[in-house]
This record gives C-alpha cells, sequence and structure tokens, in this order.
C-alpha cells in the first residue's frame, strides 16, 4: 500500500512540475529547421525583387504624382502616422531610386549578408512601399509583410549564406523559440480564419463554390478554362480544401513525413491557384510560408534522394563549391572597435528588448486579434476599445490582422467589367477604358484580359467601391481625361464609369450570353471646365 501510494504521489509531484514548466509542451511542434529557414529567406528575397519588376509595369501610372495615386490620396487612405520612407518625396526619380534599393536589399537578404540588417530593412521598405499605394494591395501583401515581420525575430542566415560562412559557429539543425511560434500560428491562424468564415456559406459547404469561382472570367486564367469542363473535380477539391482550412491545426500537432504530406497538400492547393486563378501572389507568398514547416525528416529525405543520382550530386557539389568561393571573397565587415565585444550588461539590455519586444508583438498582432473571435470578445472590448487601439498601431508598420476572408465567407457569383463611355468634344461616345467603339458588350471572352496587370484588377476594385469618398474614381476619371487629350487628337467632354455585373450560375459556367446582366453607374465626370453629366447606357 505504502508503494502504491508513493507511486501516487510521484505521479502527482511529476505532473505539478509538468505543469509547473512550459516545456512540458514538446518544442518539436514549433521548431523550424535552419534549411526550411534558409529556403524562406531565398523566397522571400525572390518574391521582393519579382514584386519589384512587376510594380514597374505600373510605375507612373499607380506610384507617382502624375498617376492615379498621389501621395494625398495614399495618406488618406492609411493609418494615421503610417510608416513609408516614400512620404519624404513626391519627385518621381527619387521613387524609382527606392525601388531600385528595395531590390538591393532584397539581393542582400537573397545572399544572407548581414541577414538581421537586410531583413529589417527590407520589411521596412516593402511596408513603405505598400503604404505608398494601398489601392493596388491584395491579402498577398498583408500576408507578407506579416511572415517577413516575424522573421526578424528568425536566425534566417544561419545556413546557406555569406553569413553562415563567416560564422565560427556550427550551424544548428533546428530553432525553437517565440518567435519560431509566432511565424508558424500565423501562416495557421490565415487558414483556420478564413476555413472558419466559410463555414457561414452553404456553397462551401456543399461544394458548389469552387465550380463557380472558376467561372468568373475576369478573374480566371491558364488553366481555369479547362478545369471549369469538369465541374464534379472542382467539387470534391473546393470541399478538400474547405476542410484542410478547418484542419490546419494539424500543420503543428503532426511531426516529420506526416508534418510533410500535410504540407504538400496546401502546396498542391496553392500551385493549382497559381495556375488557374489570376489573385496576384498570394500562391507564391503561402508556399514560401509553408516552407517553414518542412522539419528536418524532409531535407534528410531530399539529401537521400539528390545523393542517389550521381549527375545531380556532382552537379551540385561544384555549385556548392563555387557559391562557397564567391562568399568567402565578400568581407565580414565587421566593426573594429570596442563594440565588438560589448560589454555584458548592454548584451543582457539587447536582449531584454529585443525579447520584450517580440513579446508585445506576440500579444498585439497574434493574440488579441484571435480573442476578438472568442465568444466573450466584444463584452471584454466594449469599454476599453483596446482591439482598436492596438490595430491602429499596428496599422502604422502594415502588421495589423486582417479578416482573412479570402472567397469568404460568400464565393463571388457575378463577373465583372467596366466600360467608361465617353463624349468626345466632335461629338462622339467611345469606350474610353477599353479604348474601343461604345458598346457594352464584354471587351474579351476572358475578361481578366481587361486588365494589364492584376495590380489593376485589385486598383479597379477600390474605384468600384469609391475609395476615400469618391477620391478615387474622380482622380481615375480626370487621368483619362487628360491622357485622351494627350494621347489622341481629341478632347474628351466628360467621361462616366459604368460596372457591368453578370451573374454566374452552375448552368451557365460556360455560356455567358445567357447570364442576367446588369450595367451599374458608378461615377459621372467632367473633363476640364465641363459638368459632368449622365451617359445613359441603352435600354
Amino acid at each position: 500500500m505504502g508503494d502504491t501510494f508513493g507511486g501516487l504521489s510521484d505521479r502527482a509531484r511529476r505532473a505539478r512540475e509538468r505543469l509547473a514548466n512550459p516545456s512540458y509542451v514538446d518544442p518539436a511542434f514549433v521548431r523550424i529547421d535552419t534549411r526550411s529557414l534558409a529556403a524562406f529567406r531565398i523566397l522571400a528575397a525572390l518574391l521582393i525583387v519579382a514584386d519589384i519588376l512587376l510594380r514597374a509595369r505600373n510605375f507612373t501610372f499607380f506610384y507617382t504624382e502624375a498617376g492615379v495615386v498621389p501621395q494625398s490620396l495614399a495618406t488618406e487612405l492609411t493609418a494615421d502616422g503610417a510608416f513609408s520612407v516614400y512620404y519624404y518625396t513626391t519627385d518621381a526619380t527619387v521613387i524609382g531610386a527606392l525601388f531600385a534599393i528595395q531590390v538591393l536589399f532584397a539581393l542582400q537578404l537573397l545572399v544572407g549578408y548581414k541577414t538581421r540588417l537586410a531583413t529589417v530593412l527590407s520589411f521596412l521598405l516593402v511596408v513603405s512601399l505598400d503604404h505608398h499605394n494601398p489601392l493596388v494591395l491584395s491579402y498577398a501583401d498583408v500576408l507578407f509583410r506579416l511572415l517577413l515581420f516575424w522573421s526578424i525575430f528568425l536566425p534566417l542566415g544561419e545556413r546557406w549564406s555569406i553569413d553562415a560562412l563567416h560564422s565560427d559557429a556550427s550551424p544548428r539543425t533546428g530553432v525553437t523559440s517565440l518567435a519560431s511560434a509566432a511565424i508558424l500560428t500565423q501562416m495557421i491562424f490565415m487558414y483556420f480564419l478564413n476555413g472558419y468564415h466559410k463555414t457561414e456559406s452553404d456553397l462551401w459547404i456543399g461544394g458548389e463554390a469552387t465550380p463557380l469561382i472558376m467561372g468568373l472570367d475576369n478573374t480566371t486564367f491558364l488553366l481555369g478554362d479547362f478545369t471549369r469542363h469538369v465541374p464534379t473535380l472542382l467539387q470534391y477539391g473546393g470541399l478538400t480544401w474547405y476542410y484542410i482550412l478547418l484542419f490546419s491545426w494539424l500543420l503543428v500537432l503532426l511531426r516529420g513525413r506526416a508534418r510533410t504530406l500535410f504540407a504538400a497538400i496546401f502546396l498542391g492547393g496553392h500551385a493549382s491557384f497559381a495556375l488557374t486563378v489570376r489573385i496576384g501572389a498570394f500562391p507564391y507568398v503561402a508556399i514560401a510560408g509553408l516552407v517553414l514547416f518542412l522539419q528536418t525528416s524532409f531535407w534528410k529525405d531530399t539529401g537521400t534522394v539528390l545523393r542517389a543520382v550521381p549527375a545531380v550530386r556532382s552537379r551540385a557539389a561544384r555549385a556548392s563549391t563555387r557559391l562557397e568561393r564567391l562568399g568567402h571573397r565578400v568581407p565580414a565587415a565587421t566593426l573594429r572597435s570596442g563594440l565588438d565585444s560589448p560589454p555584458v550588461e548592454v548584451g543582457r539590455v539587447t536582449r531584454a528588448v529585443y525579447s520584450l519586444a517580440l513579446i508585445v508583438a506576440v500579444v498585439s498582432v497574434l493574440v488579441v486579434p484571435a480573442l476578438s473571435y472568442m465568444p466573450l470578445a466584444e463584452a471584454i472590448d466594449e469599454d476599453d476599445g483596446l482591439q482598436e487601439r492596438i490595430d491602429e498601431r499596428a496599422a502604422i508598420v502594415g502588421v495589423d490582422q486582417p479578416e482573412w476572408s479570402v472567397f469568404a465567407p460568400h464565393p463571388r457569383t457575378s463577373d465583372r467589367y467596366y466600360v467608361f463611355p465617353a463624349e468626345t468634344a466632335d461629338g462622339g461616345v467611345i469606350d474610353a477604358y477599353s479604348g474601343r467603339e461604345m458598346t457594352y458588350d464584354r471587351p474579351y471572352e476572358e475578361l481578366q484580359r481587361q486588365f494589364g496587370t492584376y495590380r489593376e484588377r485589385f486598383y479597379m476594385g477600390d474605384v468600384r467601391r469609391g475609395s476615400a469618398d469618391d477620391a478615387a474614381p474622380e482622380l481615375l476619371a480626370e487621368h483619362v481625361c487628360t491622357n485622351w487629350a494627350d494621347d489622341r487628337d481629341v478632347d474628351l467632354e466628360r467621361v462616366n464609369m459604368y460596372l457591368v455585373v453578370e451573374d454566374v450560375t452552375l448552368e451557365t459556367l460556360d455560356d455567358h450570353e445567357d447570364r442576367d446582366r446588369s450595367i451599374d453607374r458608378l461615377y459621372a465626370h467632367g473633363c476640364g471646365t465641363n459638368e459632368p453629366q449622365e451617359i445613359a447606357p441603352p435600354d
């Protein structure tokens, strides 16, 4: 009997110790392999470079004072005190130089040279550019900002980097910290919240949402036209995506190859989005975030497979040797002063400030937004407005959490295109948006072709919503008036903006001629000193 009671006492003592010690939670759940961090760093840098190159296509139109989003409108649409280095200039040459500087810091991040500094500066420049024109942004930009923010607190340069070559210490296999937990939770929070919103829609629960989305000509492209011919496959695919969103928390609960397999399902989903739906960089940003879930077993298996192929092994070895030689040529650039070995007290203060900043960030950016969806959140926050105050401050540096309502709660079931009837000085009427003879018929069979770039579609969505009390549509209309006169021999007298909406049903996925159609006027504008007048559509 004494042994029995003694055993119970030992078990009780061990239970108390586990509860008192947070390490009773297996750290492997939130451990990130340093090779996954390195892969994320490389992908993040490439995404920044690609984004700058793609934005440069609309440089004058979207990012200078000669375009449709001058600095006055940008500051009106962002949070009070929003951070942006672009707010210190309106000179197009300086803005172009800032684009180039952002690319240079991204390349520094790519090779992992002074990685922490490169990460911080890249994050600040990404936020700055997003605040410079908030009308062209999507969930991809928000997710990328948040992932880049959390990565500031992680050792992205511990492997596959110039920093690693200059380091005297061997790289760790993995990193387990509050920051690693935060960046993984960020991905899961995004997925789960999106799935939670989708539970409000019978279309998602019944599997009809995905076929309807694939029927939207103004967003689908490439393989989108093919997949709409197999609605049954789309239904099962949509239901699979819906349920894995709700079970996204398994991304941290699963371990090893099981986690890799589950992450591969998400990767496959995003790859299919990239080939079917023109939604900007979201699939690629999400893929970069999913790489962080790949554990040591994945990299060991990958290494085993590569070593089994002699040609690949030899090429990889030669490439690695060349890169190492190049990396060693880059100076370590350490400060040769007493600052190389700061006093212990300074190191402790730095670590304390770093830890405090990370804790505040986790609470503000993740914990409080997550609690806002709890049943008692409204009652708790009713008096002090804590959530609102935190959101306002987080928005200044672009790390406020959105609702993550991608195609949720209810998927859009209507196609859209724009027609800008404009009266010319010689009495004619033309469509100033598509540059064609005046008609309300579709400008293209594939409606996504009406937008020169995917960011133009996001911008037109904000114009449609009348951002900043119609300032956005007014500036666009005036831009149309001015540029039409500059590019052609005839001036415009006035411009109207119309939105043509086609209702998409399962029966009309392939036949837009049978869809119910409505024509809504968004805005009327008079060019120059002319008064605005309605240019009515045909009956």
